[in-house]
């Protein structure tokens, strides 16, 4: 994986946040709350997100590595890996159009962990200073989501765990302006994103890139 991996996880995350803006606007609401009146919202919703980004950067390395432990033990198995990354991604476009909603099947998959890790969260709250945010955001990081779980599948083809954490890394970078939207309160791009044009034309291309992908895999695998 090269940094073109990098760019294309960026760029799934800001095409995901027609997502964000429907599984996280709650989060970013109590979020809110917690601040202390008077305070910077700014410097909480920037240590919230860096403790989120992080939660998906160390994902990242353990996808990755594990993919690369299974890539030495089975013959092709990047590959295979690679064109499943693939699925997940069209299956991502599909859920995000509104086309079909299989991908839940697959987030109620992570809330059996979640119903241990969620909890802490609350112990957090309220705030005192933005530091805590940083690890609120990081428990937060960890929310069933199959947004997440679909590049997670990108990071586990990667090849390495540094190629898996610059994919998350990518990802988590590209989800910052709609969430940071949020915490200040921007209703209007919230309705924006949420419109069901929006969310088609990013479902759309969401899925022309996982046939891209999965032309590029089918190709690799020829050679």
């Amino acid at each position: 994986m090269n940094d073109l991996s990098f760019l294309s996880a960026l760029v799934i995350g800001l095409a995901g946040g027609v997502h964000c803006v429907g599984m996280c606007g709650g989060i970013v609401g109590a979020f809110s709350y917690a601040i202390p009146k008077g305070a910077s919202t700014q410097i909480y919703a920037i240590s919230y997100n860096l403790g989120r980004i992080s939660s998906y950067t160390l994902a990242g390395v353990l996808t990755g590595w594990l993919g690369q432990m299974v890539s030495q033990q089975v013959d092709q198995g990047i590959v295979l890996l690679q064109f499943i990354s693939s699925i997940f991604l069209a299956v991502l476009g599909l859920y995000i159009a509104g086309w079909w909603q299989g991908l839940l099947k697959v987030e109620a998959l992570g809330r059996y962990l979640w119903r241990y890790i969620g909890p802490l969260s609350k112990k957090m709250l309220p705030f005192k200073s933005p530091l805590q945010a940083f690890p609120y955001g990081a428990i937060w990081g960890w929310l069933p989501c199959g947004l997440v779980y679909s590049v997670l599948t990108w990071s586990l083809a990667s090849g390495s765990a540094i190629n898996g954490a610059k994919i998350m890394l990518g990802f988590g970078l590209g989800t910052i302006p709609i969430m940071f939207l949020m915490a200040l309160g921007f209703e209007k791009s919230k309705a924006y994103l949420q419109h069901p044009i929006v969310k088609k034309i990013m479902g759309v291309l969401l899925l022309i890139f996982a046939l891209f992908q999965m032309y590029h895999t089918f190709q690799s695998s020829m050679h």
